[in-house]
C-alpha cells in the first residue's frame, strides 16, 4: 500500500504541535516518507496521510482518552489491519486535541 499524502493543512498543524510544544529538543524529520516528531531520538509523533499517530502507550488513560476522540482509531499507517498497539491516529477533524495528546505522547517517550 503507497503511503498517503498529508495535505497542506495537516502539516501546518503538525508545525503548530511543535511550537505549541515549545521544546526545543523535538526534531520534526521523516520515517519511511512520513512526517515524524522526536526527542532525543524516539518517535513520539507521525503524520499518516491527514491522520496524527501519536504513542500513548497501550492501558493507559491518554490512550483510552484518545480513542475517544471522534474519528480517532487505533493507529495502522500500513492499512492492513495490524495497528501500533501503542498508538491512537487523530483525523485531522479533531486537530484542536493534537496538542494535548502530543504532549502526553512527548511525557511517555521520555518514561522510556
Amino acid at each position: 500500500m503507497a503511503k498517503p499524502e498529508s495535505s497542506e493543512e495537516a502539516l501546518e498543524q503538525l508545525d503548530l504541535v511543535v511550537s505549541e510544544l515549545g521544546d526545543p529538543g523535538i526534531v520534526r524529520g521523516r520515517m519511511m516518507g512520513r512526517p515524524i516528531l522526536s526527542r532525543d531520538g524516539t518517535m513520539f509523533a507521525c503524520l499518516n496521510g491527514d491522520s496524527l499517530g501519536v504513542k500513548l502507550g497501550a492501558g493507559t488513560s491518554e490512550h483510552t482518552g484518545a480513542l475517544g476522540v471522534p474519528g480517532a482509531e487505533p493507529f495502522d499507517p500500513g492499512g492492513v489491519g495490524r495497528p501500533f498497539k501503542d498508538w491512537v491516529g487523530l483525523p485531522l477533524d479533531a486537530s484542536a486535541e493534537w496538542v494535548p495528546f502530543a504532549g502526553y505522547a512527548l511525557a511517555f517517550a521520555a518514561r522510556r
